[in-house]
């Protein structure tokens, strides 16, 4: 994972454009914009795969999720106006949804230095805003607890980013259970992960 960190916000801004071609605007901020995403597995996005990006930072998996398919939602609370610029620059056809995963109460999104009150909603709300929903990507800080198992019926493909104390609360057993039983998976795990407050990276397939 690479990024950019500042200091403040800022109207001037510079762009960096990654080994694959994607561009980005840089600017100044009190928290990290992500370019990089080679944690996640997606080069099987199928062409007519509807694809949510939840926690999309500034976009670097949509955008290039949107290589593969042009229906693409990225759900993104912090970061939002960096993420609509990028999706602009790179000229993809990417919806987004400037709230968080949750319980449907509005909630405070940390990310870094950065606090905002943001509206939430339900995966399943999450999932009909978009008209559907093939392949799920999730990296939202310990909000993937709030998913109902069974909102994940009918997404093929799941790309998550588990999260453990400190950063989020105790897992959701049901969850973990929902996906081992509808689910091929591996959790991806490094060394450093349990200090970072991350379980792993979940790889997950829906069974046949």
């Amino acid at each position: 994972m690479s990024y950019f960190s500042g200091c403040e916000e800022t109207k001037a801004a510079s762009f960096f454009t990654s080994p694959d071609k994607v561009t980005f605007v840089v600017r100044d901020t009190s928290f990290r914009q992500i370019f990089e995403v080679p944690e996640y597995r997606f080069d099987d996005i199928c062409p007519d795969d509807r694809v949510i990006d939840i926690g999309a930072n500034v976009g670097a998996f949509c955008i290039r999720a949107s290589r593969r398919s042009p229906h693409i939602t990225a759900v993104e609370p912090v970061t939002a106006s960096l993420l609509r610029e990028n999706i602009l620059i790179n000229n993809i056809p990417a919806r987004v949804i400037e709230a968080a995963l949750g319980d449907g109460d509005p909630a405070v999104v940390t990310w870094d230095d950065q606090h905002v009150l943001t509206p939430t909603y339900p995966l399943r709300e999450i999932i009909g805003l978009a008209g559907g929903c093939d392949f799920l990507k999730c990296d939202c800080e310990g909000a993937e607890w709030h998913i109902v198992p069974e909102d994940l019926k009918g997404i093929r493909r799941i790309e998550m980013e588990l999260h453990i104390p400190p950063i989020s609360g105790p897992p959701r057993v049901s969850l973990l259970d929902y996906i081992s039983r509808y689910y091929d998976f591996e959790i991806e795990r490094k060394p450093v992960h349990a200090a970072l407050g991350v379980m792993g990276v979940l790889h997950a397939k829906r069974k046949e």
